[in-house]
């Protein structure tokens, strides 16, 4: 889907394209009988994407830093669908033990798990360690939803096999993975302040997005799961991930108005390989306006993404002082 396709509204092969809307690349998909996890889900298109998801019968469950927002954005859901089912469980990506707290908490429930839509992220931050001590959009961006979805695949696994119905699990990325460093992925300087780039720090985040979700899929296609995982390129939107940037994002986009795309279209691609038929079985593969498209060479670097992998384990267990995810550790 190329710069004419976007500025047009052009659809592509799915049937849909930029000017699609989340409600409309899911009308008539029932799902009731699926369970989710959005991170992130209080604002924007995470808000849009648990709005609609429940608005088709599935039972949301929004991970969020602020539970005030997360309240409102219960409150709104429930406003316009008195039958949505919502459930709300604090998360903060950058920690940890939040993490940890949130999945236990989750598990205490005992519902199934078939979706994971990992939405939640941070942009453009100046430089500042996260409270384990890791470069703070490396650590939302990515190293949380690692952490996350690696202690929640074993639900995933169970309900795939028991229900019978496919799992996705969805990392939103970035066209912004393609700015980044020479080699994708700084491994020996994560936290080095002297060479930090806002920008570069972010696109490299974005590239772990694409790189986590590809090496998922290798391993479930390896081990036989029926769980597919994907990550997607919402598209422009101006929302409060921009807050850091506000004034020069606004400036921008009165030159480029025709590149950017309200929240309901930034919410379809997600929905999209959320919940359409379409996308049963596809894996491994990045989306963007609701059509399958080719991610940046580095993207597509089957060595670097178990390289990131075997990194992220070592990471998250050299900061916890033990090997809480139960991988063996790569030599």
């Amino acid at each position: 889907m190329g710069l004419y396709s976007l500025i047009t509204g052009r659809r592509g092969p799915s049937g849909f394209g930029s000017a699609s809307t989340a409600e409309e690349v899911t009308q008539g998909i029932d799902a009731t009988h699926l369970t989710a996890i959005i991170t992130g889900g209080t604002g924007g298109i995470g808000l849009e994407t648990a709005r609609v998801l429940s608005k088709r019968g599935a039972h949301v469950v929004i991970g969020a830093r602020n539970m005030r927002a997360a309240e409102n954005a219960k409150t709104e859901i429930l406003r316009q669908n008195a039958n949505a089912r919502v459930t709300l469980l604090h998360l903060d990506l950058s920690s940890f033990k939040s993490i940890k707290a949130f999945v236990r908490e989750f598990h205490a429930l005992h519902l199934p798990l078939n979706l994971l839509i990992n939405n939640a992220g941070v942009m453009f931050c100046p430089y500042q360690l996260s409270e384990d001590g890791i470069e703070l959009q490396f650590a939302t961006n990515h190293i949380g939803h690692f952490l996350l979805t690696n202690l929640l695949l074993d639900t995933m696994k169970s309900t795939a096999k028991t229900s019978g119905v496919e799992g996705r699990i969805l990392n939103l990325s970035s066209v912004a993975h393609i700015y980044t460093n020479q080699e994708g992925i700084q491994f020996d300087s994560i936290n080095d302040i002297c060479s930090y780039s806002d920008k570069r720090a972010y696109g490299q985040s974005k590239l772990a997005n694409i790189l986590h979700a590809n090496e998922l899929s290798r391993q479930f296609l390896e081990e036989g799961v029926n769980i597919t995982a994907n990550s997607v390129h919402p598209g422009l939107i101006l929302t409060n991930l921009f807050q850091h940037t506000a004034l020069l994002m606004r400036f921008l986009k009165f030159f480029s108005f025709y590149l950017w795309k309200n929240i309901p279209q930034g919410a379809a691609t997600t929905c999209y390989v959320a919940l359409h038929p379409n996308v049963k079985g596809v894996t491994g593969k990045y989306f963007a306006d609701c059509n399958e498209v080719t991610p940046s060479k580095l993207a597509r670097d089957e060595t670097l993404a178990q390289k990131l992998w075997d990194f992220s384990v070592k990471l998250i267990n050299s900061v916890s002082k033990k090997n809480y995810l139960g991988f063996d550790e790569t030599t």
